[in-house]
């Protein structure tokens, strides 16, 4: 079986890159040389801080969807691990 992540990177500029692969280490490679992506190319370096592991790349897609959504501190909550604030911060919206 494929495994399909969704990945957070800090990139340089202190901005999160929300995205989804079945080969983390080649995607990685890919932002690092500046293909595939032009935000990630015009914020070197960055640092992954975060993945979530999906059974198909259907639904890490559609939880990567899902993050590019969220606010910022919505995404911090999640990054640290803080449940709770994530819950409240999702009652506050939407």
């Amino acid at each position: 079986m494929t495994r399909s992540l969704v990945y957070i990177l800090r990139c340089a500029n202190e901005q999160y890159y929300v995205g989804s692969t079945t080969d983390l280490e080649m995607r990685l490679k890919q932002h690092q040389g500046g293909y595939g992506c032009h935000f990630t190319k015009a914020h070197l370096p960055f640092e992954l801080i975060y993945t979530e592991e999906y059974p198909t790349i259907e639904q890490a897609y559609k939880r990567e969807r899902q993050l590019h959504g969220w606010s910022r501190a919505k995404k911090e909550a999640l990054i640290s691990g803080n449940i709770e604030l994530l819950k409240q911060l999702s009652n506050n919206k939407k």
